[in-house]
């Protein structure tokens, strides 16, 4: 019986871990040479993982939910009497996210460290998300030693960071919070058994860990106001048109953007970021814009790279085709990094308002909502007008309310004529 290890494989783009999302074959299976072994989730993106040789699965070394540092042994096979194999180096593809795991699942189990890394991987235990996990691995901190401050005793950068500079006020040894248990009157009586537990993992433990990290870290506000979009809603008609012709649809979207950008132009600090460990402010000098796309497996981000070099049209063709292998799992981590500034939709599903959370690093997110018809008393009779409500939430430490307010006034300027939009371009 000869019995071989199969790891993680380096995925590339900087990723150092991924959560093992889904096992894709079981003990006792067969496997042959680049077939894919399981589902591995990293920054948003699941790919799946192959097995450089070929023989019977022997055995399954992490858990699903497992945090899992890249060369780690994932599964062990046994290759006896079989002659296909080839070097671990392998490639990865994209896959679609898989759907809600069973409710029933073995427990994840804290990782081996190896102790030839330095400092040592992360516990799969350590409450920190992907971004202050690298930051202690740049800062060579053994994130394991750091007693978290944050909710439910996270690690937060600021533990990361004091503990980087030998500030005591997180030095090893130091009382922890503990998570909160279950509690909820049904927990304990009858009713429990119409309860369904179902692990927290993929891509909603993503978006869980990201908007926990970002309303820890930035100080929000959020600015309401509607628009008057009437001119707007002509002008998109004639250019839906225009769009049919070539087979691309339209939506506002593409002059939300136009506008937006025009906007940050004129505001740069909208297209800046906080460099916390450097305590500097990082302005951009190129325009890439996210835009939240509901999706079977939760909320994505697809970003349009460049997008100020963009027309109406091939920013509509771009939002099509993001849009539609967001929801088909297919976008890749580079198509979901880099954005300057995200829009939000809801007024697609309907809404009036909200007060969306920022994507950290970014230090504003701007949410549309729902266009309606309002009648508006002028020169002594009511008129018809098309109005669109907007929000900007902004991060209180580079933008303040008054900056936010002439900001979203030169937003609807341009959104309100339409033609002001020609002039930004010239």
């Amino acid at each position: 019986m000869a019995v071989e290890n199969v790891n993680l494989p380096d995925i590339g783009e900087g990723v150092t871990e991924g959560e093992m999302v889904k096992w894709l074959v079981s003990v006792g299976d067969s496997v042959d040479v680049d077939q894919p072994v399981a589902e591995v989730m990293t920054d948003k993106a699941t790919v799946e993982v192959p097995s450089p040789i070929a023989g019977t699965v022997a055995e399954l070394v992490v858990n699903e939910g497992d945090i899992v540092p890249i060369e780690t042994v994932m599964l062990k096979v046994d290759s006896s009497g079989s002659s296909s194999s080839k070097p671990a180096e392998t490639k990865t593809e994209a896959a679609p996210t898989p759907s809600a795991p069973a409710p029933q699942a073995a427990a994840p189990v804290a990782m081996a460290t190896s102790t030839n890394i330095q400092p040592p991987v992360a516990d799969s235990k350590v409450l920190a998300t992907p971004s202050t996990r690298r930051l202690a691995r740049e800062l060579n901190v053994d994130i394991n030693s750091v007693s978290g401050s944050g909710l439910a005793g996270r690690v937060t950068r600021d533990d990361v960071l004091a503990l980087s500079k030998g500030a005591g006020a997180v030095a090893a040894g130091a009382p922890t919070m503990k998570l909160p248990e279950f509690n909820v009157p049904s927990f304990n009586s009858s009713n429990a058994q119409e309860e369904e537990r179902v692990p927290l993992r993929g891509i909603r433990r993503k978006i869980a860990q990201q908007m926990q990290m970002t309303k820890q870290i930035v100080p929000h506000f959020t600015l309401m106001d509607e628009a008057n979009v009437t001119e707007l809603y002509k002008t998109r008609a004639k250019v839906k048109a225009i769009g049919a012709g070539y087979g691309v649809k339209v939506t506002y979207l593409p002059f939300i953007i136009k506008a937006l950008i025009a906007t940050m132009r004129e505001f740069p600090m909208f297209n800046s970021s906080i460099d916390d460990a450097a305590e500097e402010i990082v302005y951009k000098k190129y325009y890439n814009i996210g835009f939240a796309a509901d999706t079977p497996q939760g909320l994505l981000v697809p970003v349009i790279k460049n997008a100020d070099k963009k027309t109406i049209l091939q920013l509509s063709q771009e939002i099509t085709d993001l849009s539609t292998r967001a929801r088909a799992g297919k976008l890749s981590m580079d198509e979901m990094k880099g954005a300057c500034l995200t829009i939000t939709n809801i007024g697609s599903v309907g809404g009036t308002y909200a007060t969306p959370i920022i994507n950290h690093p970014e230090v504003a997110i701007l949410g549309m909502y729902k266009m309606v018809d309002k009648p508006v008393f002028m020169d002594g009779k009511f008129k018809a007008q098309k109005v669109m409500n907007y929000t900007v939430t902004c991060d209180h430490r580079i933008i303040d309310g008054a900056v936010a307010a002439n900001f979203l006034n030169a937003f609807f300027k341009r959104i309100e004529n339409p033609s002001h939009l020609l002039l930004d371009m010239i």
